[in-house]
């Protein structure tokens, strides 16, 4: 069978359903594939900066989800050997474009449904995983798992690390970064007394962070360099808590800091390794071509260590939503189907033009600030506490300082 279809984003998580919404704010119709059965609203939390509040307000989702998560205050940085306090860093300080910084620590799950409840019935399309993209003249011809095809004029990438689509482009594989991290959420069912601050804590060769989503729930992070040897349980989510409480307990870490870790169930801890996309690749590399782009962690997979990928996906999707809708509705005039081919190729030309250079700095300051905070030789400690720990925490606000556009 073989269907067709003007604008297809390939993916639901939040790159995905952040252009389908952008577009669909602006009267453009789109038609999302998703490869599993049903939205994949599970997961953790993601740290919501600044720039991400300006692109969800774009969007017209950020009010609802500020009333389920609290505002973070400040930001306070400990160094683990010492257990002294490195940096205390205002989250409501003024930004130099966009006025007073506001950070929060958004659950993953509500994120994505508030993001798709906000899209017209049948925009989603479950169970049609994308295999392979074929030319097919001035369209992409996208077969599906399930033998069916698919027809697109617009084809957007937003399926992660492994995705398809920045494959057909030309993108490489995402490099391993030689570190990992573990995630989890901890439930307070009768509230919980964590300040609203975002807490991190650095040790030799890992760092951790702890944030409030709301009244009741509590995100935890960790990561670490591996050693290689560490495989096998990564695979375990017994293991892996066990492992993060080892290195916290042997550190001068809060108490409140290890319940929090001790309280996750093992169900909601989980472990990935780190990738990012080469600044080279991204600086050379094929954004868009034609009629077929990318988005989120198809384009620019980045270590955590700004907390701005998902933020960076968001961002994504309102820029793209703006430059197709501009080169679809533009003057409202009829246009020949080569014209609007001319339109199309351009405005994702502008989009690329638009987006790499802010995500390659991103993915870049990422790295760079991950290995300086996870530290490792004595020397590189003292430097990081006594030297560089303020300098690192107001970087994380420089790059929120940031507004990618609007609708």
């Amino acid at each position: 069978m073989e269907g067709v279809a003007d604008i297809v984003v390939v993916g639901a998580g939040i790159a995905g359903l952040a252009v389908a919404l952008g577009l669909h704010r602006s009267g453009v119709r789109s038609l999302v594939l998703e490869s599993s059965d049903s939205l994949r609203a599970s997961g953790f939390a993601i740290t919501t900066w600044t720039n991400a509040w300006r692109a969800l307000d774009a969007l017209g989702v950020g009010d609802a989800l500020r009333r389920q998560h609290l505002r973070l205050e400040q930001l306070v940085a400990v160094s683990a050997s010492s257990g002294s306090v490195t940096t205390r860093l205002s989250l409501r300080a003024q930004g130099k474009h966009i006025g007073e910084h506001e950070v929060r620590c958004l659950k993953r799950n509500q994120l994505v449904e508030a993001l798709a409840q906000e899209l017209p019935d049948g925009t989603i399309r479950y169970s049609s995983k994308v295999v392979s993209v074929e030319e097919a003249g001035t369209v992409k011809l996208l077969h599906l798992a399930d033998g069916s095809t698919l027809r697109a004029k617009v084809l957007i990438g937003c399926d992660g690390v492994n995705s398809v689509v920045a494959k057909w482009l030309g993108l490489k594989v995402p490099a391993f970064s030689g570190r990992y991290a573990a995630r989890g959420i901890a439930t307070f069912p009768d509230g919980h007394a964590i300040n609203p601050e975002f807490a991190q804590h650095f040790g030799t060769g890992y760092r951790s962070g702890m944030l409030p989503c709301d009244k009741k729930s509590v995100y935890w992070f960790f990561t670490w360099t591996s050693d290689g040897e560490d495989e096998e349980m990564r695979k375990d989510a017994a293991r892996v808590r066990e492992f993060v409480l080892s290195k916290m307990k042997t550190g001068k870490v809060p108490e409140e800091v290890v319940h929090v870790i001790e309280r996750s169930e093992l169900s909601g801890v989980a472990s990935s390794p780190l990738r990012y996309r080469s600044p080279l690749n991204l600086l050379w590399g094929a954004i868009s071509r034609g009629n077929v782009c990318v988005t989120g962690d198809a384009f620019h997979p980045m270590t955590p260590d700004l907390g701005e990928g998902g933020c960076a996906a968001l961002e994504d999707g309102v820029v793209l939503a703006k430059c197709l809708t501009e080169a679809l509705i533009g003057a409202g005039r009829e246009r020949s189907e080569e014209d609007e081919r001319r339109r199309i190729e351009a405005a994702l030309q502008k989009y690329a033009s638009a987006r790499r250079w802010r995500n390659l700095d991103l993915v870049v300051t990422s790295f760079v600030v991950g290995f300086i905070q996870e530290g490792g030789s004595w020397v590189m400690n003292t430097m990081r506490d006594e030297v560089l720990s303020g300098l690192l925490a107001r970087k994380l606000l420089a790059e929120a300082d940031f507004e990618c556009s609007k609708l």
